[in-house]
């Protein structure tokens, strides 16, 4: 349970860092991803998803 938490504070330090340092490209990306269909957002989830289950399985397999 411990690594788990762990994951999710290195997710918010990653994304607070984005934002600190980018926060106009931020506020682009945004802008951009509103006018997406929904397909697609489901889409890039999936496999951000899925990406992230296999490095999680290589490194920890």
């Amino acid at each position: 349970m411990s690594e788990l938490i762990t994951a999710l504070g290195l997710v918010l330090v990653i994304e607070g860092a984005l934002y600190a340092l980018f926060p106009d490209g931020m506020k682009r990306m945004m802008a951009l991803v509103l006018n997406q269909p929904a397909g697609s957002l489901r889409t890039a989830g999936v496999v951000a998803a899925g990406l992230g289950v296999g490095i999680v399985w290589l490194l920890r397999g």
